[in-house]
């Protein structure tokens, strides 16, 4: 009788890029360690990101819903022990939730992310500017410690999806190739003038196929403008699943997004992402995985030198809103043609 397989409890709950973040670190894991097996735990939106995994399975958690609170953590608890027995916890959250929860699980071995806060509070305040390991590196320590280290040099990504009926009526037919643009982020300051973009898209679709992505009304409102006013542009924002998303992004040539989770979610899949950074910058470690240093295209610090004005972009001088203007639209395009 075959000895039962090692089951990794890993906690990721959000937020999205963070989430994306843990694929790539996880497959490695997983095409290293066959004999082991991993039990993601995170919020049910992200569940498709985990979709290609060997041995790995996901488990739901409704923090808003039958999980929330220091109950709802118990019940949670409950249902993991009840269904799993876990050889270790892997928290790459590490956050008052995720150290409750650990401590209600069945598991001797626990390690957690360590999240390098003294490094990035040094790097934002100007002490230092330099790279910091990235949230790849931080993820893959806590597999190194826990006995299981991942090389992160030589990627496996999955095979493009096949679209569906709807995703070609979608996209059409024509043999353009195809550039995804992500415009949007959760704060002003990572986000490049859309004005700007308006300029991108008009110098871009000349020549490609641009898929639209995005969320929210406002967001939708603005890429239905974009799809009206150019041809072969496609907004696609409110308009699929997740799952569906995922299928069109392995179908890119290109991605570009700000520093948000749509470049994670592209460079998960193995696709060349190009990433716009405001007042956010690299060196705090949340580049996308497995891209080039050229792909980041920097707003000018000689002009803002206090960027990074914060890690996560939720803080900066009103005058380093629009820090991302100082990149020309010209130079985006010439990037994007440069790899294409």
């Amino acid at each position: 009788m075959s000895k039962p397989k090692k089951n990794i409890l890993v906690i990721r709950l959000s937020a999205m890029g963070d989430v994306a973040m843990t694929v790539p670190v996880l497959n490695g894991l997983c095409q290293k360690y066959p004999d082991i097996k991993i039990t993601v735990l995170t919020r049910a939106f992200f569940v498709p990101f985990f979709r290609d995994l060997p041995n790995a399975t996901v488990f739901s958690a409704d923090v808003k819903g039958k999980h929330k609170g220091t109950f709802g953590l118990y019940k949670l608890a409950r249902e993991l022990n009840k269904a799993n027995e876990f050889y270790a916890i892997a928290d790459l959250h590490n956050v008052l939730r995720s150290q409750i929860l650990r401590k209600l699980i069945n598991s001797k071995r626990l390690v957690s992310i360590d999240k390098g806060r003294k490094e990035k509070k040094a790097l934002v305040s100007g002490s230092i500017f330099k790279q910091l390991k990235t949230t790849h590196e931080r993820y893959a320590d806590v597999f190194k410690v826990l006995g299981f280290p991942v090389d992160l040099s030589n990627p496996v990504f999955p095979n493009k999806s096949d679209l569906s009926k709807k995703l070609q009526t979608l996209l059409g037919s024509d043999s353009k190739k195809m550039i995804g643009i992500a415009p949007f982020a959760a704060h002003e300051g990572k986000m490049y003038p859309v004005d700007l973009m308006r300029d991108v898209i008009a110098s871009l679709s000349k020549d490609y196929k641009i898929i639209l992505f995005g969320g929210g009304q406002k967001e939708i409102d603005i890429l239905n403008n974009f799809e009206n006013d150019f041809n072969n542009v496609i907004n696609i924002a409110g308009k699929l699943s997740i799952d569906e998303e995922l299928d069109v992004i392995s179908n890119l040539d290109v991605m570009l997004s700000m520093d948000s989770g749509n470049a994670h979610m592209a460079a998960m899949l193995g696709i060349k992402t190009i990433t716009i950074w405001g007042v956010t910058h690299p060196y705090a470690g949340f580049a996308p995985f497995n891209q080039p240093d050229e792909y980041a295209l920097l707003a000018d610090r000689n002009q803002f030198p206090k960027i990074p004005t914060s890690v996560y972009g939720n803080k900066y001088p009103e005058n380093y809103r629009e820090a991302s203007r100082s990149i020309s639209p010209k130079s985006i395009v010439d990037k994007i043609k440069d790899i294409l």
